[in-house]
Parts: C-alpha cells; structure tokens; sequence
C-alpha cells in the first residue's frame, strides 16, 4: 500500500518535470537510472531515497524542501474531497503556457485573469 507521504512527494515529481519540460526518460538519464524506476517514484508504489531526491531535485532545479510543499495542509484537510488543481492535465498545461509568456504580458494576463473572475465572484 502507498504511504500519502510516498505519493505526495511522487506527484510533486511529476509535476515539476511536466513543468520543465522533461520527459521520464530525460530525467531518469540525468539521475542514472532506467525510465520504469521514475514511473514507480511517480506514481508513490516506489519511495524515494534521500541520496535519490537529492539527486533528482538537482535536476530539475528545486530544493528539496519543494517535494515536500503542501504535506501540512494535506493533513489538515484529510477527510474533505478536495480536488488537486494540478493533477488536472489541463491546468498543469495552462500554467506551463503562462510561464512561458515574458513576465510583462504575464502580468497583464494575470490581471486580466483576476478582474475577469472578480466580476464573476
């Protein structure tokens, strides 16, 4: 059975690659291991090393802390349905795209953005 533990820090792996970029396999070469091995980290059937999470924030640019983000308020919520905005495969595109944009017309697009819902609100 998977820990939530093993499977938080999995789907924070997976998202940070999407984000970058990278596929499975890009990443497995970088960290020095077979592209499965990555899949089992992703989905929490396979918990991460230390030496491991080391290694694969290395490469994909964030500390180590970032696997770790959103754990407490996950306890704090346990028992509520609450869906993760990022396990949305098209909003995880959607925030790939606007960080894609240069930061001026993202900010006038996140503007925009937050009128537009403030009048919906």
């Amino acid at each position: 059975m998977k820990h939530p533990v093993d499977a938080h820090v999995g789907k924070r792996i997976r998202h940070r690659r999407w984000m970058v970029g990278m596929t499975q396999q890009q990443l497995a070469d970088q960290v020095g291991i077979k592209f499965q091995q990555i899949q089992k980290y992703e989905t929490g059937m396979n918990r991460v090393s230390a030496s491991r999470l080391w290694d694969i924030s290395a490469s994909l640019g964030v500390p180590i802390s970032f696997f770790f983000e959103g754990l407490d308020e996950q306890r704090e919520t346990q028992g509520k349905v609450e869906g993760d905005i990022l396990a949305d495969k098209e909003a995880l595109e959607l925030v790939r795209s606007y960080y894609a944009i240069p930061e001026q017309q993202r900010r006038r697009l996140f503007d925009l953005a937050r009128s537009l819902s403030d009048d919906v609100a």
